[in-house]
């Protein structure tokens, strides 16, 4: 095993020095503590993680955590905060742009940020081992090498996350390439950034979350991961739309803690893809619907021109089955509270109303972007993949039996820098009881491509009840693995050395252990 420690005193401010930030922010322009002398930014940020209170219901507001930024440096309208909302801001950014951004911790618990799918250095990744204490900042500084495409960011203090992520702290991080910009897509406000997540509220309007506890309802509610009675867009129950009859991008994001969409439009009509994690796709691909597991992304384009004036189109969840063993029936309750709406049930997420403007029709170009085709021939192990088993003991998941380690990496969770791998995800633990729940993985510090997916011979109709909405095309950094199933990916440890993390995307499946380090060595 190897042990890592982390990052010297230099890193973190104390809270002296939080509340000087606090009560200037524009101070931090010329007194960026705890970053580089010879990092200057483009667009720099103050990102401060803060209780707030938000009406989002008749009646008392309900607390919540929220994430409130301010522009420092550089273009004012990179940040845009979502009016009536708890979740954080969209931050628009470009590819090759230097961001430097001053994360304050005003929350009573410890907390890091996640740049979900960015591909930046270890240090600014967000592992845990580098969580601010209440009171105290980090400052984030990287280029935005990614592609075009809909990331997000989100905390990641180990033990914590659930919890922070369901009481709002999350936000958008949009990337923009001149390769999009050529195309020519829907902007402005014609594309649409939506955030998809599941809720419970008391009769006080204040979020009730189950994250465990004492007891076998407690230990089944972590197994199962949380599931909300409500559905909320952007931070709205019963969220609706106005739309011109026009083409759209839709930038869709689950940010449930554990809840897998199966979205559909309400009349049949295929749905268009154009982009996911990792960005655009080469080319549109249609579903007749599409499986969104917990932190993954998709980009829709949709043409409402072909749509009367006043009519509605409803995006919908379809019913799907979601457990793979018959001893996991109830599983799909235990992770909510009183009204929870079970994994796979179906219910309305989104209505959109057509305007009564005159149609404009909408062209959708034939190639989207340059993807160079899968070449697992590239993979020095492609005879031998690296294989991580779903695994449970003591009511707890884990990948190979192992669960989280702060600072250690075991031998076989080392990889080379500049190499190509095939990695194997495995999740036939006995069929059984552990082995019947999907697990979202999600891989920091690159992004892989989906070779392949095998199911067992025995595998239920979970699988087959969402394997028709799954987009494995292009660039992608979650991959949902169901009940039954081996999924294959290839991934180029091109970009940063340094220890990163693997996780189950389930927030309480993370939380309890699910997730492990590996290191790409230099």
């Amino acid at each position: 095993m190897h042990a890592f420690h982390a990052p010297g005193r230099r890193q973190f401010l104390g809270s002296a020095g939080a509340a000087a930030l606090l009560g200037a922010v524009p101070a931090l322009a010329h007194a960026a503590q705890g970053s580089s002398a010879n990092f200057v930014p483009d667009l720099e940020l103050a990102l401060r993680a803060a209780p707030d209170q938000v009406g989002i219901f008749r009646g008392p507001a309900t607390r919540v955590w929220r994430y409130h930024a301010k522009v420092i440096k550089g273009d004012a309208s990179a940040v845009t905060t979502l009016t009536d909302s708890y979740l954080g801001p969209i931050i628009r950014v470009r590819r090759g742009m230097r961001v430097r951004i001053h994360f304050i911790n005003q929350l009573p618990q410890p907390s890091v940020v996640h740049w979900h799918g960015m591909l930046v250095p270890e240090s600014m990744d967000g592992h845990p081992r580098f969580a601010v204490p209440p009171g105290g900042q980090i400052v984030y500084e990287f280029e935005i090498t990614n592609r075009a495409g809909t990331y997000w960011f989100h905390p990641h203090p180990h033990g914590l996350t659930g919890t922070q992520v369901y009481g709002g702290l999350a936000g958008l991080l949009i990337v923009s390439d001149e390769e999009e910009r050529a195309l020519d897509l829907p902007g402005g406000e014609h594309d649409l950034a939506l955030v998809i997540q599941d809720r419970s509220f008391g009769t006080d309007n204040q979020l009730h979350y189950v994250s465990g506890g004492g007891g076998m309802g407690g230990m089944m509610a972590r197994m199962a991961g949380f599931l909300g009675g409500q559905i909320l867009v952007n931070g709205r129950p019963d969220a609706a739309l106005d739309v011109e009859r026009r083409a759209y991008r839709l930038r869709l994001l689950n940010g449930s803690n554990s809840r897998i969409y199966k979205l559909a439009w309400n009349d049949g009509t295929p749905m268009t893809v154009i982009g996911t994690d990792g960005g655009l796709l080469a080319e549109p691909v249609t579903r007749p619907y599409v499986t969104l597991a917990p932190a993954e992304r998709v980009e829709l384009w949709v043409d409402f021109s072909v749509r009367a004036a006043g009519d509605e189109l409803r995006l919908q969840s379809l019913a799907f089955a979601a457990q793979g063993g018959s001893m996991m029936g109830g599983m799909g309750r235990m992770g909510g509270g009183a009204g929870a709406l079970d994994q796979g049930a179906a219910f309305s997420v989104l209505r959109l109303h057509m305007g009564p403007g005159a149609a404009v029709a909408g062209k959708l170009p034939a190639r989207l972007a340059r993807i160079a085709p899968l070449q697992p021939e590239q993979a020095g192990n492609l005879n031998n993949p690296r294989t991580f088993h779903v695994t449970a003991g003591g009511m707890v998941w884990g990948l190979n039996g192992r669960v989280f380690e702060m600072e250690r990496v075991a031998d076989d969770e080392v990889v080379r820098l500049g190499s190509t791998e095939v990695w194997q995800f495995v999740n036939e633990a006995g069929m059984g009881m552990m082995g019947s729940l999907p697990h979202p993985l999600h891989i920091h510090g690159v992004q892989f491509r989906v070779m392949d997916r095998r199911v067992h011979p025995q595998a239920t109709s979970a699988w087959r009840s969402l394997s028709a909405g799954l987009v494995d095309e292009g660039w992608k950094d979650t991959v949902l693995l169901m009940p039954g199933e081996r999924v294959r990916l290839l991934l180029r440890f091109a970009d940063h050395p340094g220890l990163f993390l693997y996780h189950c995307h389930n927030l309480e499946h993370e939380d309890m252990g699910m997730m492990r380090n590996f290191l790409i060595r230099a």
